[in-house]
This record gives structure tokens, C-alpha cells and sequence, in this order.
């Protein structure tokens, strides 16, 4: 079975930040549907039911095929769509950012706000761990005792995680490989152990690498 990589978020999460005496609280929640996503809404909406505004945007599918927004009475293109742009930008999917605003009085005007809420929706995600999700095949490598000393000190200095040891009459080695390098990994370890190694594939998953902050960008700076 082939997979294929796409970002998301490592956990749900949840961020604060005042600008202007507003109280902006973002919310980052790791969505698979729009129903999951409009669950989160209206259970947020009603735990804030005294905030101003409950804004939002999401993207569902790994190709990010559904993308939705909503300014809930902020002027409009000033909320929802700058947070989606972010999404967008951050390269995420099956994401939903959730931005609660209590209105501390001074208006923002309509750059302010775009800049206060693409900041909000940044700040979330990275509370929430933006991660890429790596197609990975799991293999068992199961070999003799006398070879097993040096494949485990091969493997803890390799690119490949070690997940878990076995001893029974044999050493069996329980490790992982990214799918694009699934043949290379066989030819390595083929040569590695003298073809004397009896290599398994027995599932395929995915593995977490994290996505490295961009920083401040242009449109979501204060």
C-alpha cells in the first residue's frame, strides 16, 4: 500500500495573546471531516458564548480539496480568510484554527485585524506542532545471535528508527524505513548481514518528522 506525506498538526492546542486590549484565543484542533470540524465550532462558540467573535478557518484532505472560512461578524475578508491563508502558506491539511476575540474597546481597523488574526492563527499552530507525516514501511529483521551485536550498532548510527528488539532463539529487529527508500533499506541491510538475515515488511504506517517554524512572515506580523 502507498501513502502519501502531507502536514498536519502533532495535537490539539490552544494559544492567547492581547493586542489592544482584545483578548484573542486561538484554538488548533486536528480534524479528519467537516463534521468533526463543525463539532469543535459549536462547542467552542458555546464555551465563548460572551466573546464578540468566533472565527474560523479549516482545510480537510491531504490535497487539501475542503477549505472554509468564516469572519462571524468581523468586516468581512478581515478574520476567516487571513487565518486560511496562513493554513494555506504553512502547507497544512485536516487542520481547523479557531480564533475567539473579546473586544477590548480600541478598534484594529481592517489591517489591523488581518494582521491580528493571521498572527492568532500562527501562534496556535505553533503551540499545536506542525508536523509531516512521512509514508514509512515497518520491517522485521530477524538474525543469529552472532550477527546481532554489530546490526544493532549499525542500526542506532543509521537513518533507520529502531523500534524495538526480540530475543528468542533468533534476534529479531522490528525497525522502519521511509517507503522511497524501502528497496535501498532491503539492499542495505541484505549486504550488511551476508544475505544471512531473514527480512520481513509487515506493515506500512506513517512516521513524524517536525516541520521547522517559518517565523514572522509578511502577512501575519504585528
Amino acid at each position: 500500500m502507498t501513502l502519501d506525506a502531507y502536514i498536519t498538526v502533532r495535537k490539539d492546542a490552544q494559544a492567547e495573546m492581547e493586542i489592544k486590549r482584545s483578548r484573542f484565543i486561538s484554538a488548533v484542533f486536528a480534524v479528519k471531516t467537516e463534521e468533526e470540524a463543525e463539532a469543535h465550532i459549536q462547542r467552542v462558540r458555546k464555551q465563548h458564548w460572551k466573546a464578540n467573535h468566533n472565527c474560523f478557518a479549516y482545510i480537510i484532505g491531504k490535497k487539501q480539496e475542503i477549505q472554509k472560512a468564516s469572519d462571524d461578524g468581523e468586516p468581512s475578508g478581515t478574520a476567516g480568510v487571513p487565518m486560511l491563508e496562513v493554513l494555506k502558506k504553512r502547507g497544512v491539511c485536516n487542520v481547523l484554527v479557531l480564533v475567539t476575540r473579546y473586544f477590548g474597546g480600541i478598534k484594529l481597523g481592517a489591517g489591523g485585524l488581518i494582521r491580528a488574526y493571521a498572527h492568532a492563527a500562527s501562534h496556535g499552530l505553533n503551540a499545536a506542532e506542525v508536523i509531516r507525516q512521512v509514508p514509512a514501511d515497518e520491517w522485521s529483521v530477524t538474525v543469529d545471535y552472532h550477527l546481532s551485536g554489530t546490526l544493532e550498532n549499525k542500526l542506532h548510527g543509521s537513518i533507520y528508527p529502531l523500534k524495538d528488539v526480540r530475543y528468542s532463539d533468533k534476534v529479531t529487529f522490528i525497525l522502519y524505513s521511509n517507503q522511497s527508500d524501502s528497496e535501498a533499506f532491503v539492499d542495505w541491510m541484505t549486504n550488511l548481514t551476508s544475505a544471512k538475515a531473514v527480512i520481513k515488511k509487515t506493515s506500512t504506517l506513517y512516521l513524524q518528522e517536525p516541520v521547522p517554524n517559518p517565523g514572522k512572515q509578511p502577512d501575519d506580523s504585528l
